[in-house]
């Protein structure tokens, strides 16, 4: 029987002391989401809470991500509106990634067969050139090939392949590279 009074973070990490994780949650939902926050600055505040993130990135408004320093961006990459990073353990985006708008990276999870419901994250990657469309989800422990496409509304559980299209229907099928 699950009792979630016995849940503990025990053996979770979350990289940062308590007064960093508030400031960047104070920085994150006063200034990074908002809509007058130029990408320019967002990259910056992300640099400066530890991600680390490439040239000529660009990350729209209402984007949420939950612990800066376990982010990788490469470069030429494209984060949309109102995507979440919930990256308890590290998100890698390669280089000339597109997270569409609403999109969730979602590295967390719990053991629904143990009592306690403890974790069970782990990272993502996703591949360069690779396509996460609008409202899809990759979850915890998936990497998403070299130019493959989550396609939108999809749910990733499970490694993608290079140059594969992943429906939300569950359905895969090969893709070009492009041009």
């Amino acid at each position: 029987m699950r009792d979630l009074s016995s849940f503990t973070l025990a053996g979770y990490d979350k990289g940062r002391g308590k007064l960093v994780q508030a400031l960047w949650f104070a920085v994150m939902n006063l200034v990074f989401m908002a809509w007058w926050c130029p990408p320019r600055l967002r990259v910056a505040l992300l640099r400066a809470f530890g991600a680390t993130v490439g040239e000529q990135v660009l990350i729209r408004h209402r984007v949420r991500v939950l612990w800066p320093w376990k982010l990788t961006v490469g470069d030429h990459t494209w984060i949309g509106e109102g995507a979440w990073l919930l990256n308890l353990e590290p998100v890698t985006l390669g280089r000339h990634v597109c997270v569409s708008q609403e999109a969730l990276l979602c590295t967390g999870s719990h053991d629904h067969r143990a009592a306690d419901f403890r974790y069970r994250n782990a990272p993502i990657t996703v591949g360069d050139g690779a396509w996460i469309a609008a409202r899809a989800t990759v979850l915890a422990g998936a990497t998403v090939g070299r130019h493959a496409v989550v396609g939108a509304g999809a749910v990733l559980h499970q490694d993608l392949p290079e140059l594969t299209l992943h429906t939300a229907d569950g359905a895969r099928r090969p893709v070009k590279e492009p041009a």
